[in-house]
């Protein structure tokens, strides 16, 4: 397929796709899916080999949030019938922490509900993140706190903290669907204060809310033109009790297809498999490290995930090898353009020319008006007719939604 054949020899050179390549890749019949999924795993060996990043979240606070996210069990308004608790005090954290770095984690995800921390909440994280380093050499901490105030990515920087995560989600076109309470700008300008704080910036989406294939697309483009380092996708957890708990429009096939587009558009970046893989992927998640070559080890922030050791059994079995605390995750050349960590001179992600990392003054990614995909430069091609996002034959399954019982903010031991 000469689409294919073009996809891997850009993504070998770090150039950006097309929109139309990149739509092209999400409307691929199911009869190509496995050339769609070997493509795309050149890309992935070329840059990563066969090592796959496991990570632990840490839910520091659930529940309680005051925002509207569509999509979250712990929205305001959330009738699902979650764990809810306040802040862990940082040994508790720092417990269930070792727990998942026992496991085989490599970085330690700490995450809180809310709009975004106080100044105390900030003096509270950083406790727990000297905590957990003074106990666990050489772990990467990445802190999940909301948006950001100014000064506090330094702060949190000054503590230890390696990363900080705050995901697009959607395109800016149909953010407002999906929450109220803050906007598209909001999130894109934490994650600039993430950046010019030295923290290595971790930022995604969620699939499967019932967005268009153009919107993904045009998250993903966004998400290229930020530069994060890592790029966690992240399927729909339709919980019962949140507006969102029929969107089930996801196959395993899908989910597939878009973890190839994202490895296509950001060829050099830690791509994580996130929330909702047993979900949708179900027996085909081997297939996906493939693509993705990083996962969550575990459970989630409120469900269950799969066990730690079949999680690490189905890394062994796929031929696959866990990334160890003395390998370093981004290829050399990303790591040479850091001035600092996860702040990368002149460079998006892919090292495309001219991109930089969304930082470009005027009308530029999640500021312009009128939606339109950010990081398209060129004028609009001609494309395929794109898939619907809903694909025939996807039964719900809620039964796969387990709410997690165990770990933070239990007596229970964590699923590690």
């Amino acid at each position: 397929m000469d689409l294919l054949n073009t996809l891997v020899d850009k993504g070998l050179r770090r150039e950006s796709p097309t929109r139309g390549e990149a739509l092209a890749v999400l409307a691929t019949s199911d009869d190509d899916l496995l050339d769609v999924v070997a493509a795309a795993g050149r890309v992935r060996r070329r840059w990563f080999g066969r090592r796959v990043k496991l990570n632990y979240l840490v839910n520091l606070k659930s529940g309680l949030c005051p925002e509207d996210c569509s999509y979250c069990s712990q929205r305001l308004g959330s009738k699902a019938d979650i764990l809810k608790y306040t802040w862990l005090k940082p040994d508790e954290a720092s417990e269930a922490a070792a727990a998942g770095l026992a496991g085989g984690a490599k970085r330690v995800c700490l995450v809180a509900s809310g709009r975004g921390p106080t100044d105390r909440d900030v003096d509270r994280v950083s406790d727990t993140i000297k905590a957990i380093k003074e106990q666990n050499e050489g772990v990467e901490v990445c802190a999940c706190l909301g948006l950001l105030s100014d000064g506090q990515a330094e702060r949190l920087r000054e503590a230890g903290a390696d990363a900080y995560n705050h995901n697009l989600n959607t395109s800016e076109a149909t953010y407002g669907d999906i929450t109220t309470t803050h906007t598209y700008a909001d999130r894109v300008d934490t994650v600039h204060k993430a950046h010019a704080a030295g923290l290595s910036a971790c930022s995604g989406l969620i699939a499967g809310m019932g967005e268009s294939d153009e919107d993904l697309v045009d998250v993903v483009f966004s998400l290229r033109e930020l530069d994060p380092d890592s790029v966690p996708v992240n399927f729909l957890i339709p919980f019962e009790g949140t507006p969102l708990a029929k969107e089930w429009n996801l196959t395993p096939q899908r989910c597939l297809r878009i973890l190839a587009m994202v490895r296509f558009v950001c060829p050099d970046v830690e791509v994580r498999i996130a929330g909702g893989r047993e979900v949708h992927l179900r027996t085909m998640q081997p297939l996906a490290l493939h693509l993705a070559n990083s996962i969550f080890l575990g459970d989630y922030l409120t469900s269950e995930g799969q066990a730690g050791r079949a999680d690490l059994e189905m890394i062994a079995d796929a031929g696959f090898e866990v990334e160890d605390a003395g390998q370093v995750t981004l290829p050399e050349h990303r790591v040479a353009a850091a001035d600092g960590c996860g702040t990368h001179e002149g460079t998006g992600c892919g090292s495309h020319e001219g991109a930089g990392r969304g930082t470009h003054e005027g009308p530029g990614c999640g500021a312009h008006q009128g939606g339109g995909g950010c990081g398209s430069a060129a004028a609009p091609e001609a494309q395929p007719e794109a898939a619907p996002a809903a694909e025939a034959g996807q039964e719900p399954r809620p039964d796969l939604v387990a709410v997690r019982r165990r770990g933070a903010g239990t007596d229970l031991a964590p699923n590690a």
